[in-house]
C-alpha cells in the first residue's frame, strides 16, 4: 500500500498529470519542431531548451504516473471523531496562546503554509490518536514545544 491521500489531493495531482499532458507536452512539441525546421541544432537554443523541457515533462508525468497508481484514497470520517485521524482539521494552540488550524494529509499534499500537515511530519505524528484537550510535545529546531489541542472536526472531501 501506498501513501494515502485526500480526494482534493488526487484531483490536483490528475489535474497537474492532464495539464502536463494535453497542454505543455504538445506546446512544447510544436516549439521544438517549429525551432529544428530553422536548420542547425547544434547551436539552437530554442532547439536545445526545448528538448530539455521535453525530457522535464516526461520524467514530471513517469514520475506522477507511478505516484498516482500507488496512493490509497481516504475520504470521510473515521469512527471516532473524538480523534486526531487522517483527514482530521485540528486547531492546535502554542505555550504563546498562539493558534492555528491544520489538515493531517499525506505527504503528496503537504503544505503548511496553507495549513496542510503531512501526517508524517513530527507535528502530525504527534497528533494522531488524540483528543481535544490533549498536550503533544513536538521536537522543533528551536526547542521542544507543548502544544494543546484545542478542536478537531471532520469534513466530507
Amino acid at each position: 500500500m501506498g501513501s494515502y491521500i485526500t480526494p482534493a489531493g488526487l484531483r490536483r495531482l490528475q489535474d497537474e498529470a492532464d495539464r502536463l499532458w494535453r497542454i505543455e507536452r504538445p506546446r512544447v512539441t510544436q516549439q521544438v519542431a517549429d525551432a529544428a525546421a530553422l536548420g542547425d541544432r547544434s547551436e539552437n537554443a530554442e532547439y536545445i531548451y526545448g528538448k530539455k523541457r521535453l525530457r522535464e515533462i516526461d520524467s514530471r508525468l513517469r514520475f506522477l504516473q507511478q505516484k498516482l497508481d500507488n496512493l490509497t484514497v481516504v475520504s470521510g470520517s473515521p469512527p471516532r471523531t473524538d480523534r486526531v485521524y487522517f483527514g482530521a482539521r485540528v486547531t492546535v494552540e502554542e505555550e504563546s496562546g498562539e493558534r492555528a488550524e491544520y489538515r493531517l494529509v499525506g505527504p503528496d499534499e503537504s503544505d503548511p503554509a496553507q495549513g496542510l500537515l503531512s501526517i508524517e511530519s513530527p507535528l502530525g505524528r504527534a497528533l494522531v490518536g488524540r483528543g481535544a484537550g490533549d498536550e503533544v510535545q513536538v521536537r522543533r529546531p528551536r526547542g521542544e514545544a507543548t502544544i494543546t489541542i484545542a478542536a478537531i472536526h471532520y469534513e466530507e472531501s
